[in-house]
């Protein structure tokens, strides 16, 4: 790895993540190697970093995870990179709360060692914006801030303005880049719109790429955030091989269910698993010789009606449940698990029946917030007593359920002593609104794994 830096910004939606794809696909127009990270739980950044430089952004996280597997997944992915490079997540020091640095990007730029640059938006700001970029600058003398890249810069007269403000406050400015509608990606309820409904276009790489060019010294970036000849990462999480026997697990991927970290699918092949993608959307049937199915989120309530007149896949997927075969749902999973979901306009659509409850959606958002997970009993996942963390970000709820499913968690948030039941299982198809992520427990993959091997022929 060549060079490595985090970029960051004062707050949710001054244009880090608009920023952050426009010096990736630069450095990626050049013909240079990129390894993407993303701070936090989130799944729709990564996926545009991917969608931009073909290989898959790992979330590293404060909470989630430790500092020692967080510089582990990062040691692993930018060992062979020309260039890493983190964004984070809301504003550089925003975190679990206002009194330390927990889960913030600061805390994960100083764990992983690597300098900021701080991207600000600059609109009906001139001088003032260089009094905010010292304050972020002198706030934790711990943190390397190096220098600053304005967003959304009026004119060319604006941006001396900028430059003239910034001589004497030690930091360097890389860039004035102004508004442009072309690198603009639409939003929806849960955030950006996804890779997956983006991929038509064909030309973004392009247009990101000429915006930082003609306006970012990206060579001066470059120069200033070398990895020094005698650095040398920590030994991180360590690798085994996969056990002798593959077992053929079935995973949801297509424009409805995309939300997957990484690691969880790298820990889950490293263990035996053979993952087979499939469609809920297209596919009229499961792969042959599945003996598992893993469900994550996405946007099942965008595409309900799709998904509810692929009859076929649902009959097979709610007779797979009752003959026992093992199914691990989280969010979007667990809302197509149930047997219908109600959208925004008040339709209802069938899913595949296996819950006895309804998933309606509400324009505003339900819930947002760290996890842990304690297991009640064993289950396909893990042992009774189990740990494990994630994330929970939902619009809907549960209606109609009478409290006749086995709840097997006991899941709390960040503040001890909150602990609620939740963990819907039936049989061996356990569904949850939370996003596991199974780096915070490195047993998971390989038990859901051997309990596949016991599924079946």
């Amino acid at each position: 790895m060549k060079s490595a830096f985090c970029i960051a910004g004062t707050h949710s939606g001054c244009g880090k993540t608009t920023v952050t794809l426009g010096i990736m696909a630069a450095l990626v127009r050049r013909g240079m190697r990129v390894q993407p990270f993303k701070v936090g739980p989130d799944f729709i950044d990564p996926g545009h970093h991917r969608r931009i430089t073909g290989k898959d952004s790992h979330n590293l996280d404060g909470w989630m995870l430790s500092k020692e597997t967080n510089i582990g997944l990062f040691q692993r992915y930018a060992s062979d990179a020309d260039v890493a490079i983190l964004e984070g997540v809301m504003g550089l020091f925003d975190g679990l709360s206002g009194k330390d640095e927990v889960a913030s990007t600061a805390q994960m730029a100083k764990w992983l060692g690597i300098p900021v640059v701080l991207v600000i938006d600059a609109r009906a700001m001139a001088r003032s914006a260089a009094a905010m970029a010292s304050g972020y600058f002198h706030f934790d003398p711990g943190l390397s801030v190096i220098g600053v890249i304005f967003n959304r810069v009026g004119s060319e007269s604006h941006a001396s303005m900028l430059q003239d403000a910034m001589e004497d406050t030690g930091l360097k400015v890389y860039g004035c880049l102004p508004r442009n509608k072309d690198v603009m990606i639409p939003s929806r309820h849960l955030g950006l719109v996804t890779e997956q409904d983006m991929e038509q276009d064909g030309k973004a790489i392009d247009r990101f790429s000429s915006w930082i060019e003609d306006y970012l010294e990206l060579d001066e970036l470059l120069q200033d955030t070398k990895i020094v000849e005698s650095y040398s990462w920590p030994v991180g999480c360590g690798q085994s091989g996969p056990e002798s026997e593959e077992v053929k697990i079935g995973i949801a991927q297509d424009q409805a269910f995309c939300f997957y970290y990484p690691e969880n699918l790298r820990l889950l092949t490293e263990a035996g698993a053979q993952l087979l993608p499939f469609s809920p959307l297209h596919d009229p049937s499961l792969p042959e010789g599945t003996k598992g199915l893993y469900l994550g989120g996405g946007y099942p309530e965008l595409y309900s009606s799709q998904l509810s007149q692929n009859t076929s896949l649902l009959r097979e997927i709610k007779e797979f449940a009752h003959e026992g075969g093992p199914i691990y749902a989280e969010c979007g999973g667990f809302m197509y698990l149930m047997e219908e979901i109600q959208t925004i306009e008040g339709d209802f659509f069938p899913m595949c029946g296996i819950f006895n409850m309804r998933a309606k959606m509400e324009l505003s958002l339900k819930v947002l917030g760290y996890r842990e997970v304690v297991i009640r009993k064993d289950v396909i996942i893990g042992p009774k007593g189990a740990r494990l963390r994630g994330h929970e970000y939902h619009y809907s709820f549960v209606q109609g359920w009478n409290g006749n499913v086995e709840q097997v968690y006991d899941i709390s948030d960040q503040t001890p002593g909150r602990a609620k039941g939740e963990g819907f299982l039936f049989k061996n198809t356990l569904a949850s609104y939370v996003h596991l992520y199974w780096a915070s427990n490195r047993d998971v993959a390989r038990h859901f794994v051997n309990f596949c091997k016991q599924y079946g022929p």
